[in-house]
């Protein structure tokens, strides 16, 4: 009988811009590993652009959750750049408080869901951040995951279509620290 898998016996690890070279690959697999059964569809096979898009950010900032030493999840985002919060276009009035983390991806394996192991990533990656606010996006066809968001102090603001073969997210904001 297999033990019951828990988020709390994970070792989660902290990674930077520096250590893209190292955790690359990992990103990557962990990636293909959740996304399996949609790895078909073009906009997800660019998922390798996207690390080096974020990862080359100065002050990317990445966790990944490990059972040994098989990665099994990770989250990553960066600080957006001060004066160009997008999201502020879907509120009106916008909060005055404006210093956003970009919280651009979240990936567990498929074995590891419903586990606790995307919240103690999230909570992880967002418990020393100094920014006000968190942004993110979410495919709205997975309602499940954005309740999860939700209950973690999201709210939709909004929805974008950031590239032409993507789609149409739900715009998610959170004040920092989570609740």
């Amino acid at each position: 009988m297999e033990p019951s898998l828990s988020a709390t016996g994970l070792d989660v690890r902290h990674f930077t811009h520096a250590d893209l070279p190292e955790v690359r690959q990992t990103l990557i697999d962990v990636h293909a590993d959740a996304l399996a059964d949609e790895m078909d569809d073009p906009f997800n096979q660019r998922f390798p652009w996207f690390v080096d898009h974020w990862g080359g950010h100065p002050e990317f900032s990445c966790v990944i959750a490990f059972e040994g030493d098989k990665a099994v999840g990770f989250a990553y985002g960066a600080p957006g750049s001060p004066g160009r919060e997008w999201w502020r276009d879907y509120l009106d009035p916008a909060p005055e408080k404006s210093r956003t983390f970009s919280y651009s991806e979240l990936a567990v394996s498929p074995k590891w869901r419903k586990k606790g192991v995307a919240e103690r990533l999230t909570r992880t990656l967002m418990e020393k951040r100094d920014e006000d606010l968190v942004v993110l996006l979410v495919d709205p066809e997975h309602p499940r995951v954005q309740a999860l968001y939700e209950s973690w102090g999201f709210r939709k603001v909004g929805e974008r279509q950031p590239f032409p073969d993507s789609p149409v997210y739900a715009v998610m904001l959170a004040e920092l620290p989570l609740k």
